[in-house]
């Protein structure tokens, strides 16, 4: 005769947080993948931009680790908080992308390549709320 035992498992996703766990990854891997070409194009990117190869390797090294904490970020069980998180911090870097296109003498391709980023982080940002707002109260 077979013993029944009473373990629990969660599932391994909920319909009602998978939009929010999709966008927290594809946001990591987009970003991470940014990083790493920044990181590895820094000369080239500088005489671009109008930044130094130091601060363009500097940039691209923030993006991959930011990548990686948002990748880690996805996979937490209270998702809420950790969403609301990375909204916050999306929030926080479009703003700070279009105080440095205003602030900091860069080239044209530099004030648009700031401004792309700040967009990129607030349609991710965007689309993060959408999925927190999915969530169980």
């Amino acid at each position: 005769m077979a013993a029944m035992t009473g373990l629990t498992t969660r599932p391994l996703y909920d319909s009602t947080d998978s939009l929010l766990r999709f966008a927290m990854r594809a946001d990591a891997t987009l970003t991470g993948l940014c990083g790493l070409a920044v990181a590895f194009a820094s000369d080239p990117l500088a005489s671009l931009t109008g930044l130094t190869s130091f601060q363009e390797y500097s940039l691209g090294a923030l993006f991959v680790l930011g990548g990686l904490l948002v990748f880690s970020l996805a996979a937490v069980p209270d998702l809420r908080r950790a969403g609301i998180g990375v909204i916050v911090a999306n929030a926080a870097f479009t703003i700070a992308a279009i105080v440095a296109a205003v602030a900091i003498p860069l080239t044209a391709a530099g004030v648009t390549a700031t401004l792309a980023g700040g967009i990129y982080t607030a349609g991710f940002a965007a689309l993060q709320y959408l999925g927190v707002r999915r969530l169980p109260a």
